[in-house]
């Protein structure tokens, strides 16, 4: 798909200079980027929504549970 931005002159400029450096086109470093910010982005999303979870409800262990767990490990001499 097409579409048209406006970007400031100097990021245009640093931008193409690094696609013609790298060998990409300027369309597939703004994919890549864009990309790449989604990917970056989308974990706050998940991070919001365990923090309003968290926020409501304790997020300790239970000591029982822990100290089952721990007990239930090797032990292992170093």
């Amino acid at each position: 798909m097409k579409t048209a931005i406006s970007i400031p002159d100097k990021l245009f400029k640093s931008a193409d200079q690094y696609a013609k450096s790298h060998g990409v086109s300027r369309s597939n470093l703004y994919a890549q980027a864009v990309a790449q910010f989604l990917k970056t982005h989308s974990t706050e999303h998940i991070t919001k929504q365990l923090n309003e979870v968290y926020s409501s409800e304790p997020s300790e262990l239970n000591s029982t549970i822990s100290s089952l767990q721990l007990s239930s490990i090797e032990k292992e001499e170093w």
